[in-house]
C-alpha cells in the first residue's frame, strides 16, 4: 500500500513542503507559522491572523475578499491557532478547485498562492497601522472566543488543568491569549507584532494535490518573499521530575463534575520511546475498547466518558472524565488503579494487537484528506525531526509488551483537577 510522502526545498525564509497525490479532486494550500509561546505576545498572535483573514490592500473588506473566492469555483479560506507543545502556531489554509476537473483552463493552484500571498504580505493597512474599524470588530470577535472556553465546561476543566499543572511553563498559556489584554491593543501595536513574525517566525508552506512539483516550487519561490531568518526554539526534552502532585478542586454551579488528571511522560515526538507510549495510550484510554473506558464507564458505570490523549510535543499525558460528584475519589481511584496495572504489564497481547489496528487504520484515515495529512506531517517541522509515514506505521507494529511496560514505568500522576458543583459532594 503506498503512502503519500512529501518532498521538502528549502527557500529564503521558508520550506515548502509538497505532497504530489492524485486522490483528491482539490488542492490545498496551508501556510503555518510557528514560534514560542510568549506571555506579552500570545495575545496580539491570537488576534493577528483574523485581522489578517478579514481584508487585504486589494480585496478591502471582507464581501470583496469573500466574493473572489467566489469567483475561485467557491475556494475556502480560513485561519487557525493552535498550540503544539510550547509553540503558538498560526495556520492559514485555502482549499481550491484543480482545474483538470473543470472545464476552464485557469491555473487555479497558481491563482490560489497569489491570493495568499495578498493575504499575508499586503494587509489592509495605512501608514504602519491596520484598519480599525476592522481591529476592533474582531477584538470583540476574540473575546467572544477567550469567553467560549469558559462557558464550555469541559474546554474549561481541561484549561484549568494546563493552567495549575503548567503554573511556571509557557505551555499554560492560552492559545487565545487574555481577555483583559485585549482593549490595550492598538492598531500599531498589532502592526509592529505583524512585522516581528513575517521576519521572525518559522514558515512553512505545505502543498497538496496533483500537481508539478517544479512548477509550484516556482510559484512559491516567486509569490513568497519571505526574509531570511534565525529560527527561535525551546528545548522540548526538558525532564521534569513531580516533586508532590497536586490535588485542585474548584467550584461552581455545574450538574456533572468535570475530573481532568495530568501525567509527565517526559517522552516527545521523535523519542525512541514515542511508539509505545501511542499504542500505552490507546490500551490506556484512547479508544473505546480502552481500559479507562470499560472499568471507569461501562462496569463501575462511574463516569459519562472517560478518555486519555497525549500532547506529543510537550511531554504529558492527559484524562478527561465527566462523573457525579458523589464519584470523586472511586473515579480518581480506579483511573490511577489502570495505570499500575499497566505499568505491572497486566495487559494481554490481543489487547497490543487490537490497540495496533486501531491505530493504524486512524492514521490511514487521517491520511485520507488533505488537512489530515498536512497535520501529520507538521508533526515533523515542529520537533525538528523527520520520521516518514511508512517507517511511523512500521514502529508501531513492532512495539512490544515489555516497552509498553517500560514506558508506563515513566509516566508520574503531576495534578488532580476537579470541578464541583458542590463541595459538599466531592
Amino acid at each position: 500500500m503506498s503512502i503519500a510522502t512529501e518532498q521538502i526545498q528549502k527557500f529564503q525564509g521558508f520550506n515548502l513542503h509538497t505532497v504530489k497525490t492524485d486522490k483528491f479532486k482539490t488542492n490545498n494550500i496551508v501556510i503555518k507559522w510557528k514560534t514560542p509561546l510568549e506571555k506579552e505576545n500570545a495575545t496580539k498572535r491570537a488576534l493577528l491572523p483574523y485581522i489578517l483573514q478579514n481584508s487585504s490592500k486589494k480585496y478591502s473588506t471582507t464581501t470583496a475578499l469573500r466574493s473572489y473566492l467566489e469567483e475561485l469555483y467557491g475556494a475556502t479560506f480560513f485561519v487557525d491557532l493552535s498550540k503544539k507543545g510550547e509553540y503558538h502556531i498560526v495556520s492559514f489554509s485555502l482549499e481550491i478547485a484543480n482545474e483538470k476537473f473543470l472545464s476552464d483552463p485557469t491555473p487555479l493552484l497558481k491563482k490560489g498562492m497569489e491570493f495568499l500571498a495578498e493575504i499575508i504580505f499586503h494587509p489592509n493597512a495605512l501608514n504602519q497601522a491596520f484598519d480599525e474599524q476592522t481591529l476592533e470588530n474582531e477584538k470583540r470577535a476574540l473575546k467572544q472566543r477567550i469567553q467560549s472556553v469558559y462557558d464550555d465546561k469541559m474546554r474549561y476543566s481541561n484549561f484549568r488543568l494546563i493552567q495549575e499543572m503548567c503554573k511556571e511553563e509557557a505551555y499554560s498559556l492560552s492559545v487565545n491569549g487574555e481577555k483583559e489584554e485585549v482593549d490595550a491593543i492598538t492598531a500599531k501595536d498589532l502592526y509592529s507584532y505583524y512585522e516581528t513574525a513575517l521576519n521572525e517566525d518559522q514558515i512553512d508552506v505545505y502543498i497538496v494535490g496533483d500537481l508539478e512539483v517544479e512548477e509550484v516550487a516556482g510559484y512559491a519561490e516567486t509569490l513568497f518573499p519571505f526574509k531570511e531568518r534565525q529560527i527561535k526554539t525551546i528545548d522540548r526534552k526538558l525532564a521534569r521530575t513531580v516533586e508532590k502532585d497536586k490535588e485542585i478542586k474548584e467550584v461552581q454551579d455545574i450538574k456533572q463534575g468535570k475530573l481532568n488528571i495530568g501525567y509527565r511522560t517526559n517522552v516527545v515526538y521523535g523519542d525512541e520511546d514515542y511508539y509505545a507510549l501511542q499504542v500505552f495510550n490507546g490500551i490506556y484510554g484512547g479508544f473505546s475498547h480502552s481500559k479507562l473506558f470499560l472499568n471507569v464507564r461501562e462496569k463501575e458505570s462511574l463516569a459519562y466518558y472517560a478518555a486519555s490523549r497525549v500532547e506529543s510535543h510537550k511531554g504529558l499525558l492527559l484524562v478527561m472524565s465527566g462523573i457525579d460528584q458523589q464519584n470523586y475519589q472511586k473515579a480518581v481511584s480506579i483511573i490511577n488503579e489502570q495505570l499500575d496495572l499497566m505499568k505491572k504489564g497486566k495487559f494481554t497481547e490481543e489487547e497490543i494487537m487490537q490497540t495496533k489496528a486501531v491505530i493504524h487504520n486512524q492514521m490511514l484515515e487521517t491520511l485520507d484528506t488533505p488537512r489530515g495529512m498536512i497535520e501529520v506531517f507538521y508533526h515533523n517541522a515542529v520537533s525538528g525531526t523527520y520520521v516518514e509515514m511508512s517507517e511511523w506505521l512500521k514502529r508501531i507494529s513492532k512495539v512490544s509488551k515489555e516497552e509498553i511496560k517500560e514506558v508506563a514505568g515513566k509516566i508520574q500522576l503531576d495534578t488532580v483537577y476537579f470541578l464541583t458543583g458542590s463541595e459538599g459532594n466531592a
